[in-house]
């Protein structure tokens, strides 16, 4: 497992390991994976077969506190990724531009990963060995793709007879224990309707392995070639799901406090309705699935401002935001609202239209820096700051998906480029 990241002032610092290490064995046995690293690292001595980025080895021995970590992070979390094996009707990553980086074309389908980050899986792709591993290490909770649980419609989006298994293979993750996480990628006239209420209804049924429940609208790119007809949801489609939702939240917050089951925030916006309150999400269990984010932002904006309370922007800023068409309402009625307390402050919101992947593509996470860099030329003003979502940068760089970078705006733009993830960030920037 080679290193690719070393925390200041932990025990990786202190044993003088390099990025660039490859630890190939820990107490005479080689990790698979992160997991397996894990349990191992857990005992008190310690004992690495550290292979130097020169091709020198070394062994270092050192006891540790028993829940002490390395303090390091890794390449890979995995020694090679399970890839997903089906052929879903609405798979996105088919949708991809063509000659795009190669790591946008993975499609992974691994339990470990579901474990480690929580990226869903079908369980199609599992083996008798994989479901003894996630027993004996107790992996849970895992996160699941459920899309239906119609044997016969579930085979027909996935295109495999093994996606018609899904419910002996929730009953044998429920027999080692394990919980779980679900999600529906919702297609019109496919498994939404009566096919909709009975998924809900068998996945409720499983509480408490079931532990959530995301509904999210499929999305479609001006890249698809699929001949499989798919459509998306429109004003009306939108807001007749809310409704039918509706029903099993109400029932599920009756008999347990909690809703349960979730809509995506896209369902909102297209039917034109607001965003549900914070407790609508509970304790944002799919946060990272994007299921509340747009809510977590509102809540985190308003928290931030509670504790900046008295603070004034007295020198006159201006400040352009980039942002998705969809959230565009949201980030603009937050924006006025600190206009009205900070009159030196003057803000401009604008959406872009996704020209690279479709104009129905409407979230922040999937603009490019081309379509950014021409929506700034259209709307050019001197301006203080310019804010980009950082969801639309690859994790840790200055990256957009079309391989543009921040510094290439940098170059035509001489305003200072600030990238924002959370309400709280949003606010301070604007102060």
């Amino acid at each position: 497992m080679k290193i690719s990241k070393i925390y200041k002032n932990s025990l990786a610092e202190e044993l003088e390991l390099q990025v660039g290490d490859n630890i190939l064995k820990i107490n005479n046995k080689k990790p698979r994976d992160l997991i397996e690293w894990s349990f191992l690292f857990a005992d008190e001595e310690i004992e690495l077969l550290v292979e130097h980025s020169t091709g020198e080895r070394e062994i270092i021995a050192f006891e540790k506190d028993i829940d002490e970590e390395l303090g390091a992070e890794f390449e890979s979390a995995v020694d090679k990724i399970k890839t997903c094996k089906n052929h879903c009707v609405f798979c996105f990553v088919d949708m991809i531009a063509p000659n795009m980086r190669q790591t946008l074309n993975i499609k992974d389908d691994d339990y470990r990963l579901s474990f480690l980050y929580g990226n869903f899986i079908t369980l199609t792709n599992l083996t008798d060995a994989d479901f003894d591993r996630i027993k004996n290490f107790h992996l849970s909770p895992l996160y699941i793709s459920i899309h239906s649980m119609n044997p016969e419609v579930r085979a027909k989006m996935l295109r495999t007879p093994l996606a018609g298994k899904v419910q002996t293979q929730l009953d044998k993750l429920e027999n080692c224990g394990v919980e779980y996480h679900t999600q529906i990628v919702l297609c019109p006239n496919l498994n939404d309707g009566a096919e909709l209420d009975f998924t809900i209804s068998e996945i409720m049924k499983r509480r408490p392995f079931a532990q959530s429940l995301a509904i999210v609208p499929v999305g479609i790119t001006k890249y698809r070639r699929d001949k499989f007809p798919l459509t998306q949801f429109d004003r009306e489609g939108a807001a007749k799901v809310i409704a039918q939702v509706e029903k099993f939240q109400k029932q599920s917050r009756t008999k347990t406090g909690k809703t349960f089951v979730y809509l995506g925030d896209e369902f909102y916006f297209l039917a034109g309705k607001k965003i549900p309150p914070a407790k609508y999400y509970d304790d944002f269990p799919q946060i990272e699935n994007g299921i509340g984010m747009t809510r977590n932002f509102i809540e985190e904006f308003f928290l931030e401002r509670q504790e900046a309370e008295g603070k004034r922007q007295e020198k006159n800023l201006k400040i352009d935001v980039i942002c998705g068409t969809s959230i565009s309402v949201v980030l603009k009625n937050l924006a006025e609202e600190e206009m009205r307390r900070n009159k030196n402050l003057d803000v401009r919101i604008l959406p872009v239209v996704n020209e690279f992947f479709g104009e129905r593509i409407n979230v922040s996470g999937l603009l490019t820096g081309g379509d950014i860099l021409n929506t700034l030329k259209k709307n050019n003003r001197p301006c203080d700051k310019i804010l980009i979502p950082k969801t639309a940068l690859r994790s840790g760089t200055e990256t957009f998906l079309d391989d543009v970078t921040v510094d290439d705006l940098r170059k035509i733009f001489p305003a200072k480029f600030q990238a924002i993830l959370t309400g709280g960030e949003f606010l301070q920037a604007l102060q």
